[in-house]
């Protein structure tokens, strides 16, 4: 699995896979489900989103569920 500066990149893992980032300062542990995202815009897992399908999906366009994993991914994903 590829490192980032900030640790782990997500998009390199197993699709489906139970992920947790640990607790910091007070904030609670996130589990999630990696490849989620990518799975419902149709993007190739370990491949970067396009910057309109991420707005797409930041939007709705894609569904409920999309929306809240593209808000996911971008304020707590991305660093």
């Amino acid at each position: 699995m590829k490192k980032t500066k900030a640790g782990k990149d997500y998009r390199y893992l197993k699709k489906g896979t139970k992920e947790t980032i640990p607790a910091k300062n007070g904030k609670k542990v996130i589990t999630f489900h990696a490849g989620g995202l990518h799975q419902k815009l149709g993007v190739p897992q370990g491949t970067k989103i396009p910057k309109e399908k991420m707005n797409d999906a930041l939007n709705g366009l894609y569904g409920v569920a999309a929306k809240k994993e593209a808000e996911f991914a971008k304020n707590v994903l991305r660093k």
